[in-house]
């Protein structure tokens, strides 16, 4: 029988959410600040915000696209990983939501790096490969509408330069990818991103249990 992860329960996740990593003060601030809101669910746990800052050090980022921002604490995690030359363009069509974050970025001394565009995210994409970007980007993050993951996925491999990671959020989707009654245009749109990532040759891939499941591709 393969293992499987250990069940983590409220006690232990809280130790890992405690010793497992070292989430910034104004980080968790602004966690609780979203925490508040009636969408809180969309955002990443720290655990996961952790783990996306070691990959941006791990690979020595410094130049970064989000594609979904939401409340801004991937944003934050991320760009308080890259250098201080570093820069992020994130992706997301809502200044509602969004300033929430710019408050905490500009705390954290981070604003200066990070380059929010209030549109749909194709267009940014598109924007960023006409203007020169393609094969300069060390790191994607996606974390939007399911239904668009596709389109994001293709766009982030123009993207990245050879041997840079796109890391891909809710690829579990709580379960319902096993879930043959659900047949949702999210869950479908995720199944077939799954099922295409996998047998994809031009990447490096690993699906992680991690939040609610978190696919790395690495581009060869």
């Amino acid at each position: 029988m393969t293992p499987r992860p250990l069940h983590l329960d409220a006690r232990l996740y809280d130790y890992v959410v405690d010793v497992g990593g070292r989430e910034p003060a104004v980080g968790r601030r602004l966690r609780e600040a979203t925490q508040a809101m009636p969408m809180a669910a969309m955002q990443i746990a720290p655990d996961q915000g952790n783990a996306l800052a070691l990959l941006v050090e791990l690979i020595g980022a410094r130049r970064a696209v989000e594609i979904g921002t939401f409340t801004g604490y991937s944003a934050l995690r991320t760009a308080l990983a890259l250098p201080a030359d570093g820069e992020l363009v994130c992706c997301d069509v809502s200044e509602e939501w969004t300033s929430v974050g710019r408050p905490f970025w500009e705390e954290a001394g981070v604003a200066d790096k990070i380059d929010l565009r209030i549109a749909p995210a194709v267009e940014t994409l598109d924007g960023l490969i006409a203007g020169g970007w393609a094969g300069t980007v060390d790191f994607v993050f996606v974390d939007a509408d399911k239904p668009g993951y596709d389109a994001y996925y293709e766009r982030a491999l123009v993207l990245l330069r050879t041997g840079g990671l796109v890391a891909i959020d809710n690829v579990l989707w709580d379960g319902a990818v096993i879930d043959d009654a659900d047949r949702s245009a999210d869950t479908e749109a995720i199944r077939a991103l799954n099922a295409k990532i996998h047998g994809d040759e031009r990447v490096t891939m690993a699906m992680l249990p991690i939040g609610d499941g978190l696919t790395l591709a690495r581009k060869r």
